[in-house]
């Protein structure tokens, strides 16, 4: 009798001890599900970026980004965000261009785009690099094991009749940081200030405009279309293009020519190397035939067009030197 009594109470007790241990595993249990988004979010969430080359993976929270071309910087600085290195040109004294320096205080300087410091970039450790598509097939490989390497590049492919096909790249590099809306209530910003101005220029009563510049031996005519600096004047604010205004290629302007330039407005891009050359025709007959010279209606650019017409912050500025130039 004292063996039946004994069973039950034996059985009792193991089935206490098995429910504690399956509570407490089940403690363990949630309390282990809790803490995996954590580490999840603290270090390996990434994103998928479509580029030219494929794809990369990149981190969701970007800290340290490399960029090798002056557009891909003024997209981020538009989206507020700071690189951690950039490219230099070397035409313009090797440092930031001037328009931007003041926001890219205390990046890091690691070499021109065609010819990066590899081994600067790599003392970097940067999470991401941005790259244009022209960059050597060679050089990529070498970044691409530095760290995942986005290749862009619509301003080396035809784009025909699209006006707005700059902002691409834009909308790809606020992609990496989950910033798409913001770049796009940027470019909209843009298109009203650009609009408003248009408004002024067509209601001049001459508004035609060649834009020029001035290199160390040779004096060139911009095109209609070709670069985004160009159909920003000609196609967004809606200068006319002169006589001479070539329709997709930039083309040498002789002297023996310059008087056929109809031109009431002249914008003046002069290279470094290119002061010399700018003093020889200002003292030129053949130039004071020029309407615009004439009328005093010559703008000198600070140099920077051709980058500005890239980017959201750029051709903001250029917008207010036609401003200054035509009022």
């Amino acid at each position: 009798m004292f063996k039946n009594r004994i069973a039950p109470m034996v059985f009792l007790v193991i089935l206490l001890i098995t429910m504690a241990a399956c509570g407490k595993n089940s403690v363990n249990q949630e309390q282990s599900s809790e803490q995996e988004p954590v580490v999840e979010v603290a270090g390996e969430a990434t994103r998928t970026i479509t580029h030219l080359k494929g794809e990369a993976i990149v981190p969701t929270k970007i800290d340290r980004i490399v960029v090798l071309s002056a557009a891909y910087i003024d997209h981020l600085l538009t989206i507020g965000e700071k690189p951690y290195g950039v490219n230099v040109e070397v035409r313009y004294g090797g440092d930031y261009l001037a328009y931007m320096a003041s926001e890219l205080e205390g990046v890091q300087l690691v070499g021109s785009a065609d010819s990066p410091n590899l081994e600067a970039i790599a003392q970097l450790e940067p999470d991401v690099i941005l790259i244009e598509s022209r960059t050597a097939e060679e050089t990529y490989a070498q970044l691409e094991k530095i760290a995942p390497t986005i290749v862009l590049g619509t301003e080396w492919l035809e784009y025909e009749d699209d006006t707005t096909y700059w902002t691409q790249d834009l909308l790809k590099v606020a992609e990496l940081y989950d910033k798409v809306e913001m770049a796009k209530e940027k470019i909209a910003e843009l298109e009203l200030k650009t609009a408003q101005a248009s408004e002024k220029i067509n209601g001049l009563e001459n508004n035609q405009l060649a834009y020029l510049r001035v290199r160390e031996k040779n004096l060139q005519i911009y095109a209609e279309k070709g670069h985004p600096t160009n159909t920003l004047l000609y196609h967004d604010l809606g200068f006319s293009k002169t006589a001479l205004t070539p329709d997709e290629q930039r083309s040498d302007l002789s002297l023996e020519i310059i008087p056929d330039l109809d031109a009431d407005y002249v914008v003046l891009e002069v290279d470094p190397n290119g002061r010399d050359n700018l003093n020889s025709i200002n003292k030129s007959v053949l130039w004071s035939k020029v309407p615009a010279v004439q009328s005093n209606m010559v703008y000198e650019t600070d140099s920077y067009w051709l980058f500005k017409g890239w980017g959201v912050i750029g051709r903001g500025l250029i917008v207010d030197d036609v401003l200054k130039m035509i009022e």
